[in-house]
């Protein structure tokens, strides 16, 4: 089952405090979602209303055309997985996968078993004796072997070690290439996951900072190096993200799509332009007004 979301208008108060206001997102079904933002700028928030945690104070949300919250026929369609506290689990790990098929329409637990296996989960050992990481794997094996329509990991990974994590990125692109759906993934770890995402939203401070396609989004930054008075001239009536400056070289990081025009421009100056990483924008875009 694919499902399109859309969020129109949505804000969410907790009295004076806005947890998130004016947010408006379509989510195309089938695709890879980046929701990043900073500590605190209320990503996991949106993530708790898209899996009917709870409602929003005002605008709306629609899964398939379908208002989510309490509507246990679209709640089922989807998997929120996050960080547990399973100090009280004292039930192993290949029951807790067993139990996990129960509550879930296209499970697969023989793919279940195959990613325990992968991430070196011990089967017979109780789920409250593994460590940070080897929960963290439980935990984004039960999201993966969902197979849900809509699939939420909010920072999931986070107690894994790298080559644990390699493992988790390799498994999502390999789900989205076989069993397409709709997965969304939280984090700060920019750098490390932004090859997964066909589609990046930067949240800030509880505002929605851009939503675009990530290859996109990469053609709309751009370093421009060479001699300062020039790159100065050069730049002048663009948005510029960051500046640095060694010398008599100057480097600025804009934010906006350059034309062939001014490309064939920048050559014809001697200036060089350079790619702007996913991280370097989100950085410096989430900075500003600080």
């Amino acid at each position: 089952m694919m499902l399109d979301i859309d969020m129109h208008n949505v804000a969410l108060h907790y009295g004076r405090f806005e947890a998130l206001n004016d947010v408006t997102v379509h989510m195309e079904s089938g695709k890879t979602y980046g929701v990043i933002g900073r500590n605190g700028a209320g990503k996991t928030t949106l993530l708790s209303l898209l899996a009917s945690f709870m409602k929003p104070s005002s605008g709306s949300i629609r899964v398939g055309g379908e208002e989510p919250f309490e509507h246990a026929g679209i709640m089922s369609q989807v998997a929120f997985v996050y960080e547990v506290d399973y100090r009280e689990e004292q039930e192993k790990v290949k029951a807790f996968i067993e139990t996990a098929e129960r509550y879930r329409p296209y499970f697969d637990t023989d793919y279940a078993h195959r990613l325990a296996k992968r991430f070196n989960l011990p089967f017979d050992k109780p789920v409250k004796k593994l460590s940070s990481g080897m929960q963290s794997a439980l935990n984004v094996t039960i999201g993966l072997a969902s197979r849900s329509p809509i699939t939420i990991f909010d920072e999931a990974y986070l107690g894994m070690d790298a080559p644990t994590r390699e493992i988790f990125y390799q498994e999502v692109l390999e789900e989205q290439a076989s069993h397409p759906r709709t997965i969304i993934l939280s984090t700060h770890l920019v750098s490390e996951m932004d090859y997964l995402f066909d589609q990046v939203v930067i949240i800030d401070k509880g505002r929605l900072v851009l939503h675009e396609p990530y290859d996109e989004l990469l053609n709309r930054g751009a370093a421009i190096t060479g001699g300062a008075d020039v790159v100065d001239g050069f730049v002048h009536d663009m948005k510029k993200l960051n500046e640095q400056q060694l010398g008599g070289t100057k480097s600025v990081m804009i934010y906006g799509e350059l034309s062939d025009a001014k490309r064939q421009e920048a050559r014809e100056k001697g200036l060089e332009i350079g790619p702007v990483s996913l991280q370097d924008l989100f950085i410096h875009l989430t900075r500003e007004g600080e």
